[in-house]
């Protein structure tokens, strides 16, 4: 097992690093200042000037997977622009750009776009991909995924009740959607919706994705939903109420009934690249923590030097060191064995990332005291950032469930009124039944 990183992943991960360090930490004061101007729904122009500098440079798209990844379902006749990197080689990147909430932009690889635009690149028609995947890679729209309601457990995303029905021509959309991350853009000009065409066919063939303009008639954002008292305009996260919105049939992903085998597809990189991003947030966390703690005296020394200091630093460096390596080895099994094969791999880091980083941020908060809690030393906004992703693409429990039912496989017994029925739970966490949404809108 060989723990250097390649030559190639260092070269990526350098060029995403530096160009952190050179245009977008030293412009954190500029972002907070037009960030807090005027309307809150609006473009924020720093985002676009260094957006402008990545994609000459290009430094774009990175999360774009290689071309011959043979997961594709139509016939690939559309070029994009990307460096095709692995689900290894990214990691490295994202990890690097979770160290600043938009870094990501910068690159064009913010959620839900990312997690959209492979959707696109794996499912859609030539048609849709000219329509809306070029922009979207071209940064010139933004885009957002419906999945999640309001009056559903959607952690199991079989609940999902919005209809999509056809008549003629067109698809009917009726329905409410929530923590639809992105809907606040003003550049934000399509949503995949995901819904039921047939409520009587399979539990998994019930649902499907739709494709909607977010200016089509009917399509109504009922408020806006803050998280933690956050707003995280101009981004946002959106109640949205669709009443008889219609769409064109060639609107349909892939084909009616398909909506479930899209969302696993979708939301198994997604769940991995919150994670990667999570790492780089964590990071900051402890770097923050330990200028503090060597900033400040109390009880006669320098804080640091009291004990309980370091036992939490040492705990938070062994913690990010053991949940970087368990992300890696999700990735490289992903790039090597395939998504379904590391399914338990991206199930654990997906448990761990969050809890780890919120246990380092809440040390840091400590840390720093009345400070910590309020918007000066940004650990509050990242705290409340990182405690949805127990939520965002599945909550803690379903991964769990998931992780708990393919170890009972392993071990199931060979005689016994329980043994067919852990053969049979061993088998539904394989086959994703386990599946949630749960995503808060936000995934990837």
């Amino acid at each position: 097992m060989d723990f250097e990183p390649t030559e190639r992943q260092v070269y990526w991960r350098d060029r995403v690093r530096n160009f952190i360090e050179k245009h977008v930490r030293p412009n954190m004061d500029v972002y907070k200042a037009q960030d807090a101007e005027g309307d809150r729904w609006k473009v924020i122009q720093i985002i676009e000037d260094k957006k402008a500098i990545a994609k000459e440079e290009g430094i774009w798209n990175l999360f774009m997977p290689p071309r011959n990844d043979g997961h594709h379902h139509v016939e690939e006749t559309f070029e994009f622009e990307g460096p095709g990197l692995t689900n290894l080689e990214y990691a490295l990147c994202a990890e690097e750009m979770g160290r600043i909430g938009w870094a990501s932009e910068v690159f064009n690889c913010s959620a839900p776009d990312t997690g959209n635009m492979e959707v696109f690149h794996r499912y859609g028609t030539l048609e849709q991909k000219e329509q809306w995947l070029r922009p979207i890679m071209n940064g010139e729209i933004r885009s957002a995924f419906l999945m999640t309601e309001p009056f559903t457990a959607s952690s199991d995303a079989t609940n999902i009740e919005t209809r999509i029905e056809r008549d003629g021509d067109e698809y009917v959309i009726n329905g409410r959607k929530w923590w639809s991350s992105g809907l606040g853009d003003p550049r934000c000009k399509v949503s995949i919706v995901m819904g039921k065409t047939d409520p009587t066919a399979g539990r998994h063939a019930q649902q499907s994705m739709l494709l909607m303009p977010n200016d089509a008639p009917g399509v109504n954002i009922i408020r806006h939903l803050p998280v933690f008292g956050y707003d995280d305009a101009p981004h946002g996260h959106m109640e949205v109420e669709m009443k008889d919105v219609r769409v064109p049939v060639t609107n349909m992903l892939l084909g009616e009934g398909r909506g479930f085998e899209i969302a696993q597809g979708r939301l198994g990189p997604g769940r991995i690249h919150h994670c990667m991003r999570t790492i780089g947030v964590a990071e900051e966390a402890l770097e923050k923590m330990c200028k503090r703690l060597q900033e400040r005296e109390a009880f006669g020394k320098p804080i640091y030097k009291h004990s309980v200091w370091e036992e939490r630093v040492a705990r938070a460096r062994i913690d990010i060191d053991m949940t970087r390596l368990l992300c890696l080895k999700a990735a490289d099994m992903m790039d090597k064995v395939g998504n379904k094969a590391a399914k338990q791999e991206i199930a654990m880091i997906k448990v761990q990332a969050p809890n780890m980083a919120l246990k380092i941020i809440d040390d840091a908060i400590q840390a720093h005291g009345g400070g910590g809690v309020s918007n000066d030393y940004g650990l509050a906004n990242a705290y409340a950032h990182q405690r949805t992703l127990r939520l965002a693409d599945g909550p803690d429990e379903v991964h769990a469930r998931s992780i708990a039912r393919m170890e009972f496989g392993k071990h199931a017994p060979n005689e016994g009124p329980t043994a067919n029925a852990l053969r049979g739970g061993a088998k539904a966490a394989n086959d994703g039944s386990s599946f949630s949404s749960g995503d808060m809108g936000v995934a990837r």
